[in-house]
Formats: structure tokens, sequence, C-alpha cells
């Protein structure tokens, strides 16, 4: 019975610690990350501190098989951001990620993300990670590539608790955004994410079924579909 108390304590804690470094990743995002996913590079590599606290976070989690899959989504969304995060600020001052290389290894195939001592690509995190496991396309308007083109970098942490609505609220913003997507009725022209990525959003459904979900146009079944040119400039404030 005693070790039961004890163990449920010590759950408790570092359940505490978990959501005081979301918290702390919250803080930060807040204050670097405008409203429309612009981010503050130069100021963040000026005051990193707050960033490395967090990494050092994601360093000691070891992830759980126990996590309710909402738990888990959240954790290795934040972690892809952060690390994205990380990447640029390590590398800034640069113009774009792609021109990020290490060894022969772009930006995305780098394995530098520390999670529970295990080193990952940000590759490995997106495809290996939460598309297997997930299986869910909203998490394409949460992944940010710290480019113009690419759904805006959420300035908030996600949680256990909120993943679900955000995950709503991003892929419909990301939708809607006439700079990213300009849809019609005759013709959708949309971000190369839904190309990339386009077996993810078509399992149950059409493309444009998936896009008519969430747009206040809603375009026909027979609309064209034409892919945009993709800005690979940061999003830089």
């Amino acid at each position: 019975m005693r070790k039961t108390i004890i163990l449920t304590f010590l759950l408790l804690f570092v359940s505490i610690q978990s959501q005081a470094q979301t918290d702390v990743y919250n803080a930060l995002l807040k204050t670097y990350v405008d409203s429309e996913g612009n981010i503050d590079y130069k100021g963040l590599r000026k005051n990193r501190a707050v960033l490395d606290i967090y990494i050092k976070h994601l360093e000691n989690t070891i992830p759980s098989n126990k996590w309710s899959s909402n738990q888990a989504k959240a954790f290795w969304i934040n972690a892809y951001n952060a690390y994205t995060i990380k990447l640029i600020v390590d590398s800034y001052p640069l113009k774009k990620i792609t021109d990020i290389k290490r060894k022969g290894r772009n930006a995305w195939k780098i394995p530098f993300a520390s999670v529970g001592k295990k080193l990952y690509s940000l590759d490995y995190i997106e495809h290996k990670i939460l598309r297997r496991w997930h299986d869910d396309p909203r998490i394409h308007a949460a992944l940010n590539a710290a480019s113009k083109s690419g759904p805006r970098f959420p300035n908030f942490a996600f949680t256990e608790k909120n993943i679900e609505d955000s995950l709503e609220k991003l892929m419909k913003s990301f939708i809607n955004d006439p700079s990213k997507n300009k849809i019609s009725l005759t013709k959708l022209e949309v971000s190369k994410v839904f190309q990339w990525y386009q077996e993810d959003f078509t399992v149950q459904n059409t493309l444009v079924d998936y896009i008519n979900k969430y747009s206040d146009i809603k375009a026909n079944d027979n609309a064209e579909i034409i892919y945009l040119e993709y800005d690979w400039n940061l999003n830089t404030k």
C-alpha cells in the first residue's frame, strides 16, 4: 500500500513537472511568435535560455506507451516545432531552412533532436512517429517547416487537453488563409502540403472533400486542383 502511494505521488510529481515545462515553452512562443506565425529568431538567439530549458526537458523525457494518443501527439508536435526553432537559431542568420546542411544531410535528416536520450531527425518524428502512430492529417497544420508558405507557426504549446480543438482550428485557418490557399467553386489553388501528403488527406475521401470540410467556400466535386509554388523563405518577423 505504501509503495502504491509513493508511486502515485511520483507520477503526480512527474506530471506537474511536465506541465510546468510545457508552460515554459508556451510562454516562449507567446513572446517570440506573433499571431501570424512569424518568429523573432534574432530575439530568440539573444535570449535562448527559455528555449534551452524546454529542450533539456525533451532530452530528459522518456515517452511512455501508457500516454493517451492526445498526450503523445501533443508532446511530439511540440518536440518537432521546438527542435525546428533550435535548428534555425543555431544556424542563424540564414534565409531558408533549406540552406542548412550538415555532413551531407538536409535540415530534416539530421539526427539532432534528443528525446529521452535518443536522437531523432525531424523526418523521423514526422513520418515514423506522428504520421504512422496517429493517422491524423491535421498534424500537417501544426508542424512547421519555418517557411513563409507553411501553415502558420502556432504561438502556443499543445497539450493533451487542447490538442483536438487546436488542430481543428489550425486546419480551418490554414485552408481559409488566402495567402496559402485560393479556393473557388471551380478551382482549388492549394499549398503543396496537400500534394506532398496527399495520401494522408485522401484515406477516406477525395482531396476536394477534405478541403471542403474546412473551407468557407465549397468547391465542386470536379474542381480543378493546382498546387501553388512553395516559398521556403524563413517565417521571420
